[in-house]
């Protein structure tokens, strides 16, 4: 009777100390997942707070500890070498980026979403697996066939707006597609069947309803695929022409030489100005919702 009286409390001990022992297992995850962040938040922070820490330098030349600060540089960002010209390609070739995007990978969206045929899980991977390729490699492979095509037709590619947009169509395309998805997948269809029912021709429902219904997705693409061409660098520095330049390659150029209160204005204005943009979309789509 004695044994059977002292196996309950025995056991109940043993169970307890392993509900313990899981606990402090999950714990200590769960310390370490934290850590992790916080070090990931660090490691992109730091750059970004010296980078702004040194555009407020009153000196020409960076020396620690500054003699004094300001905000001068801000205000001449417009001497910064070539600014003006590297700012329009830039925003010339990612706004035509983001317009051929949004002519592919609209109705790439509806066909996934909204239709089963075969081949749409090989589709849908096509279409995003330029997320998963490097922007040197995918940068250098266009530019051996342009050059590569060039020399079999003698048409004078290389260095032309048309091959850097389409380059840039590989990255942006995914990401509307993403955008556009995840917007389309949260719709009510019963609406555009209402509108079918009521005598509407599909090319009526598409415009006037499942458009218009899009109008979040839509927006958020078209601002995340003007972000994603406008601040690519890897890519753009095989494609781009000999003597034209973007702002990324503009301010790297720069720093091969110098680095001065000038170029960390630049860079943070940059910085800024898609921080905006990135909190705007972010209103319309969240990001997390595309990038988990």
């Amino acid at each position: 009777m004695a044994g059977i009286a002292t196996a309950g409390p025995v056991t109940g001990a043993a169970r307890s100390s392993e509900r313990g022992a899981a606990h402090a297992r999950v714990s200590l995850a769960g310390m370490l997942v934290w850590g992790l962040i916080a070090l990931g938040v660090l490691v992109m922070a730091v750059p970004l707070a010296m980078t702004a820490y040194i555009s407020l330098f009153r000196d020409a030349v960076v020396i620690f500890p500054p003699s004094g600060y300001a905000t001068s540089w801000y205000a001449r960002i417009l001497e910064f070498p070539r600014f003006g010209e590297a700012l329009g390609t830039s925003l010339r070739i990612s706004a035509l980026a983001t317009l051929g995007s949004l002519a592919v990978g609209i109705p790439a969206s509806l066909a996934l979403v909204r239709y089963n045929f075969v081949g749409r899980g090989v589709l849908n991977v096509l279409l995003l697996s330029p997320l998963t390729v490097p922007g040197v490699v995918i940068g250098l492979s266009i530019y051996v066939l342009v050059v590569e095509t060039e020399i079999a037709t003698e048409v004078p590619l290389i260095g032309s707006d048309l091959v850097l947009v389409v380059a840039h169509l590989l990255i942006t395309v995914p990401w509307v597609i993403r955008l556009c998805v995840a917007n389309l997948v949260g719709l009510d269809r019963s609406v555009e069947e209402a509108a079918a029912n009521l005598g509407a021709r599909p090319l009526t429902v598409l415009w006037r309803v499942t458009l218009p219904m899009m109008r979040q997705g839509i927006v958020a693409a078209t601002l995340f695929a003007f972000i994603v061409s406008f601040e690519n660098i890897e890519m753009t520095l095989f494609l781009i022409a000999p003597g034209q330049t973007t702002l990324p390659i503009s301010v790297l150029q720069y720093l091969e030489y110098r680095v001065d209160p000038l170029v960390a204005a630049v860079v943070m204005t940059q910085t800024l100005v898609i921080a905006g943009l990135l909190l705007l979309l972010d209103r319309y789509v969240k990001l997390s919702r595309i990038v988990s």
